[in-house]
Order: C-alpha cells, then sequence, then structure tokens
C-alpha cells in the first residue's frame, strides 16, 4: 500500500506569518515524532512552502488515510488537556485568513531524495 498524501493550502494574515510557521512545525513535529509511541500514529511528515502567488502550500505524508483521520480525531482530544498543543492549533487557525480545499494525491513517481 502507498503512503497518502495530502496537499494543504492557506493564505495567511502577513503580520502573522511567523506565528503561522512556527505553529506548523509545532504541531507538525508532534505528529510525526508520535508515530509509534502509542500516541497519535501515521504522519510521516511534511513539508511547508511559501508561494510566489501569496499561497502556502503543505504536502503531508500519512501511513494511510484512516491513520491521517485517526491523528485528527486524537489531536482534537489531546488539544482538550494539553495547553501548549491548544495554543499551537489556536495560533495556526488565527493567522490564516483563508483555508483552500485540500487535494489528495495519488504518487505516481518519486524521485525525491530520502536522506
Amino acid at each position: 500500500m502507498s503512503p497518502f498524501v495530502v496537499l494543504y493550502r492557506w493564505r495567511d494574515d502577513p503580520a502573522r506569518e511567523a506565528d503561522f510557521v512556527e505553529a506548523w512545525s509545532a504541531i507538525t513535529r508532534r505528529l510525526r515524532d508520535r508515530v509509534g509511541s502509542g500516541g497519535l500514529a501515521g504522519s510521516r511528515g511534511s513539508r511547508l512552502h511559501r508561494g510566489d502567488d501569496g499561497l502556502w502550500y503543505a504536502y503531508a505524508v500519512w501511513q494511510d488515510e484512516r491513520s491521517r483521520e485517526q491523528a485528527f480525531a486524537e489531536s482534537e482530544e489531546a488539544a482538550k488537556h494539553d495547553p501548549a498543543w491548544a495554543a499551537h492549533r489556536r495560533t495556526m487557525r488565527d493567522a490564516v485568513v483563508e483555508r483552500l480545499p485540500e487535494v489528495r494525491l495519488e504518487i505516481v513517481a518519486d524521485e525525491l531524495v530520502k536522506d
């Protein structure tokens, strides 16, 4: 089974750009680092890009679609009990002025360098 890949797109408040990047990074690290540790599972990481069209793009790789759905559900629950986690989620949400529909991507060929 090949990984499940999603492209996310946002337009942020330019005054909150640094907050957005910091919160996105913290959320992504936490989702990725908890794989296999009995917590949120399935994230293989993500990359954030700023487009020359003024949008922010991130693509995330997940073990499978079910793992992504489970991680998002557990993330909601974790935010109720972890103030730092809730703060990162709130910061990112508040920095975004427009969230565009996500795009699900099928890997057809992969020539990305793997470290």
